[in-house]
């Protein structure tokens, strides 16, 4: 599960780091940080899908948003067991003791012939 994450994490912050830098043109000497790459990148993509370049960052916003929420689902399923016990242990313990008889009254009824 380690993987499974970090084999979507990178990617992703990857992308994102590389488009912010690119967006506000923080090139630091690296010719793939500068606007003039980011516009020529949307470009080739645009003209590649046959879309205007400008749709193109949306469409990838919203791909990693649904991604993200596979992911969780995913995890989210292969834990749910231990999810389920945190949750009546966080939830689920306040409700339990109330309706629980005392330890006087269980004393008393153990003790009973």
């Amino acid at each position: 599960m380690k993987w499974f994450l970090i084999l979507w994490a990178c990617p992703v912050m990857f992308l994102t780091s590389w488009y912010g830098l690119s967006y506000y043109d923080m090139s630091f000497g690296f010719f793939m940080l500068t606007r003039q790459t980011h516009d020529l990148v949307f470009q080739v993509y645009g003209h590649v899908l046959g879309i205007p370049p400008e749709t193109i960052p949306p469409l990838v916003a919203r791909a990693i948003v649904f991604d993200s929420f596979v992911v969780f689902a995913i995890i989210g399923f292969r834990k749910r067991r231990e999810i389920a016990a945190w949750y009546r242990r966080r939830f689920g313990a306040g409700v339990a003791q109330s309706e629980r008889p005392s330890l006087a009254s269980e004393a008393s009824l153990s003790s009973a012939p």
